[in-house]
């Protein structure tokens, strides 16, 4: 799973939901088919696709999600040719001329005739939470379609304390300094071939270029006759290249070489394992790209944004989530001691090669903080080790060895 745009909303507080509440939320707003008469209808489905069984999917702190949209066609010529000939056949039986008020209705009346023989249309959106960097990420490049999630999975919680990013400067103010070389770009920012150009006067005007030096005469000379740089493709520290615009909009994402071997590790023919190296390499590359990006574009206006809220206690999803820098795992009593299902989870996975909460969760039919927990279980007794940097567990017992 890996996305070609990220529409990013910052959480205004802090939220602590985890996987399995999240879970409980959506599904009580699942996808259903439209009905004969419905033009649209849209509801939560499983980020693996059809054969996957949960609404959320959850890895290294991270919650993915899938909004699901279907749209009956009515394709617009064929309508407005039967309304045409239904309104021919009234005024000649009738002697009449068919007003405006009746035409509407009538069309009305064909679409609701039409709809049960309509072809269907379904869209999948998908998006994820992650309540540790405080944002959630959206895989579109309209804005529009970004704030339906949005506002879905608003309706389906309750409550979604979300905003667009807003940055200290000027977007355009910063990306036209960039090409004109009046502000100094970091070094963990390259600048790519693709630009828009705005006029901002009255009379405007606008230049799309690519494959063209960004730092180039030309640009200048655009820049010096008063246009502003108002999208810009950009790489950044060597790892992903993408474009950016002045909404803080990213899209064409393309992660690097060293993205790419990871994932070549990975056992091609193994789809869920291919899945889970994906989301979870994009989640820690955005993770640390989104906050870098906002501070080299003058840094984050945090105004809107509360973080000194009364402490509350992690919840079990949170404390699997934080990263440990205190040494190995000392001995503690946790849940999964006492769980019977602890024997089968380290023979699969010993026998597998390969732990990971989520597949732990679908392997078992679990719910994802029983899953951590046995994890964090297998972990404590040396069966697999900490997460690494990109989130991945080694297993340290061969199958012979296991338990």
């Amino acid at each position: 799973m890996i996305f070609k745009n990220a529409r990013v909303f910052r959480f205004t507080k802090p939220i602590t939901i985890d996987p399995d509440q999240l879970e409980q939320k959506l599904r009580a707003d699942q996808f259903k088919p439209c009905g004969p008469q419905e033009t649209s209808r849209m509801g939560w489905a499983s980020p693996l696709g059809n054969k996957g069984e949960y609404m959320v999917y959850a890895a290294g702190g991270c919650m993915l999600i899938c909004l699901k949209k279907e749209e009956k066609i009515l394709p617009g010529p064929v309508i407005k040719e039967m309304v045409e000939e239904r309104c021919e056949d009234i005024e000649t039986e009738q002697g009449r001329k068919v007003r405006k008020k009746e035409k509407d209705e009538i069309k009305e009346q064909i679409m609701l005739e039409c709809l049960p023989k309509a072809f269907s249309r379904t869209k999948r959106t998908f998006a994820y939470l992650s309540p540790k960097d405080g944002f959630m990420v959206v895989d579109h490049a309209t804005a529009s379609v970004a704030e339906e999630l949005a506002s879905a999975l608003r309706k389906s919680l309750g409550s979604l304390p979300v905003r667009p990013p807003v940055v200290q400067q000027a977007p355009a103010f910063t990306f036209t300094g960039w090409a004109n070389e009046t502000i100094d770009r970091p070094e963990s920012i390259t600048l790519g071939t693709k630009a828009t150009l705005v006029d901002p006067s009255e009379e405007g005007g606008k230049i799309s270029v690519d494959g063209i030096d960004l730092g180039s005469d030309e640009i200048r000379n655009h820049i010096d006759a008063g246009m502003q740089v108002t999208k810009i493709s950009l790489g950044w520290d060597d790892s992903v290249k993408f474009v950016l615009n002045e909404e803080l909009a990213i899209t064409g994402l393309k992660f690097g070489e060293t993205f790419q071997e990871k994932l070549d590790d990975v056992d091609a023919d193994d789809a869920l394992a291919k899945f889970d190296a994906a989301f979870g390499l994009m989640t820690l590359e955005l993770s640390r790209m989104i906050p870098g990006l906002f501070e080299v574009l003058g840094g984050e206006d945090d105004s809107a944004i509360v973080t000194d809220l009364p402490a509350t206690e992690l919840t079990a999803y949170q404390k699997a989530s934080e990263s440990d820098d205190s040494g190995p795992a000392q001995p503690v009593d946790t849940p999964a001691q006492s769980d019977n299902l602890y024997p089968e989870v380290e023979m699969f996975v010993v026998d597998e090669q390969r732990a990971s909460i989520s597949g732990v969760q679908r392997k078992f039919k679990i719910g994802y903080n029983r899953a951590a927990h046995l994890v964090e279980e297998l972990e404590r007794r040396g069966v697999v080790s900490p997460a690494g940097n990109d989130g991945v567990r080694e297993v340290l017992k061969a199958p012979a060895m296991a338990s």
